[in-house]
């Protein structure tokens, strides 16, 4: 049931964001560097995770449920702000209250959820069970990206996008029913519930130094997700001309790339560990930046392609790395309290560099595509420093995490 709802939740997951979600802001007048402002809600509701300390019950479950039936309905409603009636400003405001409610929202419940899912996975499995959940989604994912992005190509076409997006919106309550179906039939360890409750002490949290350290490689990361790629969808739609199905496909390419490294991601970090699978991840996603930095409109298709492939390769392995690290150096009765600290700040710290790229990219686009005097995207200048922090994270992870003690 864990690998069904994750499933599901990820099918939902990319009708909000990426390429659907600049068609939505794209039709309603958005601008791009708020467009990736909007995009970065996910890393702003993170912060909400905060407020899940505060979540002491004997069981979370039922919570869980009834939450996760509110964020997926404004989910679906951010398809429907396009077609009523109103102005731009109108339309916009609601459109980011309701993308701002279902992310905040998401991550109130998060650690809960995550916790209450994980809680069945034996610890010495954990690398390759989450290789197999990430497989399942992404398989389905690939053929999901596609086929939604040729639907949508279709109408828009014959200039009906506001079909596409009522057939979107239908689409995501058939997803968002099965997936909430597969969360209720997952079955709930309260004794684990319990001993959180005992054991919660936000002070005692902050005075873990393992702790606070996975804090700063979760800000690290943030920075990383939430500079350069927030701006990619419109650059590719509008400077490199690329449709939506072109986008898909790349994006389809990217999952690939995924699907056939995960176990491999799996096995590793089992055999060796999440922290020396997360610095041979980051290596990856550096050279994937790069490419996207020398992306141009003659090259876009190929470089965009390569920058897919090895984004996805890295991807494969950065995100189940995070989490399982905050398992591997929090004790077993504060994991969930732990995950909610190491994403909520962090999660602050992305969006506010979202904020500072933003300005960054509508500064060189307002500026003729010129920076310090030369003839460049916004992207490709936002793609270099990207690498540059990478190449930080690097460091950290390599002189500091490697060397801390699993407490778990």
């Amino acid at each position: 049931m864990y690998i069904v709802q994750a499933g599901f939740e990820y099918l939902v997951t990319i009708l909000v964001t990426g390429s659907f979600l600049a068609t939505i802001t794209k039709h309603l007048g958005i601008s791009d560097s708020l467009t990736g402002i909007i995009a970065s809600f996910v890393s702003l509701g993170s912060t909400f995770q905060l407020l899940s300390l505060l979540l002491r019950k004997r069981r979370y479950k039922p919570l869980v449920v009834t939450l996760t039936v509110v964020n997926q309905l404004l989910f679906m409603l951010l398809y429907i702000v396009p077609l009523i009636s109103g102005s731009k400003t109108l339309k916009t405001s609601l459109f980011v209250f309701l993308i701002f409610s279902a992310y905040t929202i998401f991550y109130l419940i998060a650690p809960k959820k995550t916790n209450i899912l994980m809680s069945a996975v034996p610890d010495e499995q954990r690398g390759i069970f989450t290789a197999d959940k990430e497989i399942v989604s992404l398989l389905a994912g690939m053929i999901f990206s596609f086929s939604m992005g040729a639907v949508f190509d279709h109408f828009v076409a014959l200039g009906k996008l506001r079909t596409a997006f009522i057939l979107a919106a239908c689409v995501m309550c058939v997803l968002s029913a099965i997936q909430i179906t597969s969360l209720v039939l997952v079955k709930e360890d309260v004794a684990t519930a319990k001993s959180e409750k005992k054991a919660f002490s936000l002070q005692t949290l902050f005075r873990d130094k393992n702790i606070l350290c996975i804090m700063v490689l979760f800000s690290f990361y943030y920075i990383i997700t939430h500079s350069a790629s927030p701006f990619f969808s419109t650059y590719m739609l509008g400077e490199l001309g690329l449709n939506l199905k072109t986008i898909s496909f790349l994006t389809i390419l990217g999952s690939f790339s995924r699907v056939l490294i995960s176990r491999f991601w799996g096995h590793y970090a089992d055999r060796k560990s999440f922290a020396s699978m997360f610095e041979k991840c980051l290596i990856l996603m550096g050279i994937a930046f790069l490419f996207a930095a020398f992306a141009t409109p003659q090259n876009g298709k190929i470089f965009f392609a390569l920058y897919y492939i090895f984004h996805g390769a890295a991807m494969a392995g950065t995100n189940s790395a995070l989490i399982n690290l905050v398992y591997d150096y929090s004790k077993v009765e504060t994991r969930s309290q732990s995950l909610a600290i190491c994403q909520a700040i962090p999660g602050l710290v992305g969006f506010i560099a979202t904020i500072a790229f933003g300005a960054l990219v509508s500064s060189v686009q307002e500026n003729g595509n010129r920076f310090l005097g030369m003839p460049i995207y916004a992207q490709q200048v936002a793609s270099v420093i990207t690498v540059l922090i990478i190449i930080a994270t690097i460091i950290f992870v390599h002189t500091v995490i490697k060397k801390m003690k699993k407490q778990g």
